[in-house]
């Protein structure tokens, strides 16, 4: 099948972000936006068209499908009288089955649903959306694209935790996030630096969520995130790594209720939590709050700890990369990081910090910034689907 557009979709609790492109060789895009505050009573599309260009449009109480209409009515221009040939998701979680993407049919669907439990406040708004856009779209080839398939080349001692092996066969798991991110940033880094393509890598993906990634020869080997998304580094408002015993503590003396502990852990931690203020990085970075100075210190002190150990899993480190909004965005954040660092052979240049070039090193090891688009990686699937 060819022809038509492309549409693709990653979709949250209360909102979904979505793209346009037209197929061929390399899908080329046409805009991008999202909707926000979905569920609320004054949802929000915001369509951009460009650099410093955009539309913000009121589409009043909306849910998922309601959402997807409004982006079909609103976006259109992008479609340029085509139809949409083909939908690509973001899913969270493929388990230990999915490690490509995947047409999604029922029993497909029927399949994800039962990873629900391993990823309770994603894959549920993720399925959402599929079926939205299967009711609105129902010609359209739709496709999966997982954020667990590009980390199941973990070795076993990367992918297992130190529980009766039993609970391994089951399905308790080191899965790792964050992997269409990884992808195209690999890809990337072997095109701009081929040098790099079969070195020893490691990518800090900084934003509201936040993980990093140990890679060899373009493949995962290690991630800081486990068997959930709360795993690792601290987030915009998750915790990241926790000595099991707090939440023994929390049922047992504290008497909380599994959704009071999910919504601490998931929604009032991390960055928000340790601030006490906000999960947005810019404005913690412009107050002269000293809790929000200490919040982003924290936030620092983890990633220079897992940037050692992902660097011992490797053996070495050839380059450090730089994604995510953090991490595209931040000099502070990046400086910070980077600070002390000649041990492993890193240290950058100020002025090229400043600015979030590219290349960042003075260094034997190369420190680079390279924004990162899970659109594109899930456009180029669809494209391949309907291509093939």
């Amino acid at each position: 099948m060819s022809g038509g557009a492309i549409l693709t979709i990653n979709a949250g609790s209360s909102s979904i972000k979505f793209s346009i492109y037209t197929p061929g060789d390399e899908p080329a895009e046409q805009l991008r936006g999202e909707v926000e505050d979905i569920g609320d009573d004054d949802a929000r599309l915001i369509i951009e068209s460009g650099p410093g260009k955009g539309t913000d449009i009121g589409i009043g109480k909306a849910d998922h499908t309601a959402a997807l209409g409004a982006i079909l009515h609103h976006a259109g221009d992008g479609l340029g009288g085509a139809p949409v040939a083909g939908v690509g998701h973001r899913i969270v979680h493929g388990g230990i089955e999915f490690t490509a993407p995947a047409r999604l049919d029922e029993e497909t669907v029927d399949r994800l649903e039962a990873l629900e439990p391993l990823a309770p406040l994603h894959q549920p708004h993720n399925l959402a959306a599929v079926r939205a856009a299967h009711e609105a779209f129902p010609n359209a080839i739709q496709i999966a694209c997982f954020d667990t398939a590009f980390h199941r080349t973990h070795p076993w001692v990367n992918d297992t935790f130190a529980l009766p092996r039993e609970w391994y066969e089951r399905g308790v798991r080191r899965y790792g996030f964050h992997g269409l991110s990884y992808e195209y940033v690999s890809g990337e880094i072997a095109r701009l630096a081929p040098e790099l393509r079969h070195g020893r890598v490691v990518i800090a993906h900084l934003g509201n969520g936040a993980s990093m990634c140990a890679v060899r020869d373009g493949r995962s080997i290690a991630s800081t995130m486990g068997f959930t998304a709360l795993d690792g580094l601290p987030m915009g408002t998750r915790c990241g790594q926790l000595d099991p015993g707090v939440l023994l503590y929390m049922m047992d003396h504290e008497k909380m209720s599994p959704a009071e502990i999910t919504d601490l852990l998931y929604r009032k931690s991390g960055l928000k939590g340790l601030s006490g203020m906000t999960n947005d990085m810019r404005e913690l970075e412009a107050s002269d709050s000293p809790e929000a100075a200490q919040a982003i210190e924290y936030f620092v002190f983890r990633i220079r700890r897992e940037l050692g150990a992902l660097a011992a899993v490797l053996g070495g480190l050839d380059a450090f990369v730089f994604t995510g909004g953090i991490g595209e965005h931040s000099a502070h954040v990046r400086r910070e990081v980077c600070k002390g660092m000649e041990w492993l052979g890193i240290s950058i240049d100020e002025t090229k910090n400043a600015e979030n070039a590219l290349e960042l090193s003075t260094g034997a090891t190369r420190v680079m910034v390279v924004k990162t688009d899970e659109e594109r990686v899930i456009a180029r699937a669809v494209n391949a689907a309907l291509r093939a």
